[in-house]
């Protein structure tokens, strides 16, 4: 491993994340430069007196005040500020700042750095160093808002496959094992000598659970008090956590209330899935906390919602005392690090909750903007009337989302026939649904159809008919709009081509649309309903 190149690197990826920072030195004891940057512009005295004016004073302060690591201190020059950092009783991170730089803004990506820094000095035992510095303002390039989800790829059954990204903060006392647990799950190792993480570390892996591939952003954070100040940012963004404590130390179980009371302090969002981990099973003599005793205090934390006692997830945590509380899931399960065991479940334990809850978010992010397309119809017309049509009454997406939007409240009126089915609300909204052998659109403003051709070459010409049919029998200016249900593989211009009507819904003034759903994705169902109602909305404001 090229040490140099890697200092090189990570220091010149910080410097162009931090412009106020104008050099970056490590130093020994003596005073010995072990490796360092500055931007081409800075003169190379300021390194010099750097190296002979910070030493004596990180002297003074190891002796006065008993520092023997970690540790940060800064002294303000006439030009410069300057900043360290105690790597550990022989080493220092050093930086020249710029005369008005914000120390309070550096100083999180300084422990950031002091961390990488001696991970690269410690290198032989170190294992994967991935160097990118992140942007804690964006949670690490992962998003912090819930409300921006619509980056993540959503999809009706976890089962099916989708790719999520999410931060996942890993928090807990000293010596519990949070960085051996990360080490365990990235690079299958474990490694005896301790060393406590200076601030912040950060690993980014990929991984495969329930068929979905998972991408997360590990954040090893500190457990130092005087550091406290430094893990609001490091918080920010989370969607996920571990509290992590030692099966063998029971002062570090009962501070697992203390991490979960801090995240509740500085995340912006309160119902991230948390799970506590309990580690060192293997040492199974030494242990004092039972797993009834872990299991009791995620209980008593937050009542696990959302989540029937029988899941996917059964196998690897005990879910079966759920009662409604917070919005917050907690889970509780024992690891061990130094032999894997349970490792790789706990972190599927968390990609689980994150799941679901990137699931139920998006959904319900998705209802509410369909709402209010309504609404701004309805604001326009006092009646908007959508028929569907489907093979069969037991499967029609889109009305089944429609009649559970809960903001639209109970139809006043139902008719409910095996052939005809139609909900009618106090807004003016009228739903319709029918199958394809008996159907009435004229009275429509848009007509949903879905139709599947899964496995079906060439597909059934009664569709075209049926389309055809609604051109004609709907009023100018209106919408047909055609979900067709295909398969991942299937060529979906050579099906349009089919479908040869566009000339015919162009005499009649009709609004004809085409939308692809995959196999059981339900999100290419709302946006099928989204452009719908938003066509519909726009062709009520041209004529």
């Amino acid at each position: 491993m090229n040490k140099k190149q890697l200092f090189g690197s990570v220091f010149n990826n910080f410097l162009n994340q931090n412009t106020e920072v104008e050099a970056i030195i490590v130093s020994d004891v003596d005073g010995f430069v072990i490796a360092g940057e500055k931007r081409e512009d800075i003169d190379l005295e300021i390194v010099s007196f750097l190296t002979a004016v910070i030493n004596p004073l990180i002297e003074r302060v190891r002796e006065e005040f008993s520092f023997k690591q970690f540790g940060t201190a800064s002294i303000d020059t006439e030009e410069h500020r300057l900043l360290f950092i105690l790597i550990n009783e022989e080493t220092t991170l050093s930086m020249v700042v710029q005369s008005m730089g914000s120390l309070d803004s550096i100083a999180p990506y300084a422990y950031f750095l002091a961390e990488k820094t001696a991970q690269i000095l410690d290198a032989s035992e170190t294992g994967v160093i991935q160097i990118s510095i992140p942007d804690f303002k964006f949670g690490g390039e992962v998003c912090a808002d819930m409300g921006r989800i619509k980056n993540q790829l959503y999809q009706s059954k976890i089962e099916q496959g989708g790719i999520y990204r999410f931060k996942f903060i890993v928090i807990g006392d000293h010596e519990v094992g949070k960085t051996s647990i990360i080490r365990r799950f990235v690079e299958d190792r474990f490694v005896e000598k301790y060393r406590a993480t200076i601030g912040l570390n950060i690993l980014s892996h990929d991984f495969d659970a329930f068929a979905n591939r998972i991408t997360i952003m590990l954040w090893d954070i500190g457990a130092q008090k005087f550091f406290m100040r430094y893990r609001k940012t490091y918080y920010n963004g989370a969607q996920a956590a571990f509290i992590v404590f030692d099966l063998t130390n029971r002062k570090s179980f009962e501070n697992v209330t203390h991490w979960h009371n801090e995240l509740k302090e500085f995340m912006e969002y309160k119902d991230l899935p948390i799970i506590i981990v309990g580690n060192k099973t293997d040492l199974a003599e030494q242990k004092v906390i039972s797993y009834e005793e872990g299991l009791q205090l995620a209980k008593d934390l937050s009542k696990l919602t959302g989540m029937s006692e029988n899941t996917a997830m059964s196998d690897y945590s005990d879910l079966s005392s759920i009662e409604n509380g917070s919005q917050t899931k907690i889970s509780y399960i024992e690891t061990s690090a130094k032999t894997g065991n349970r490792i790789q479940d706990a972190f599927n334990l968390v990609s689980y909750h994150f799941i679901m809850r990137c699931e139920e978010k998006e959904e319900s992010l998705l209802k509410d903007k369909i709402y209010d397309e309504i609404d701004s119809i309805l604001d326009i017309s006092n009646e908007l009337t959508l028929t569907f049509l489907s093979e069969n009454e037991l499967w029609n997406p889109t009305l089944q989302i429609l009649t559970k939007i809960e903001k639209l409240g109970n139809p006043t009126t139902v008719k409910d026939k095996k052939k005809e089915k139609s909900f009618e609300y106090d807004n003016g909204l009228i739903l319709k649904s029918y199958i394809y052998e008996s159907y009435k659109t004229s009275d429509s403003d848009g007509v949903l159809c879905v139709f599947d051709a899964r496995d079906k070459k060439p597909i059934d010409p009664a569709w075209i008919e049926i389309i055809s049919n609604i051109i004609n029998d709907l009023k100018k200016n209106k919408v047909i709009s055609v979900g067709i249900r295909v398969s991942n593989d299937e060529n979906w211009s050579e099906l349009i081509e089919h479908f040869n009507l566009d000339e015919e819904a162009e005499r009649r003034l009709i609004s004809l649309l085409f939308f692809r759903i995959k196999d059981d994705n339900i999100i290419n169902v709302f946006e099928q309903l989204s452009v719908t109602l938003n066509t519909i909305k726009n062709l009520s404001f041209s004529y």
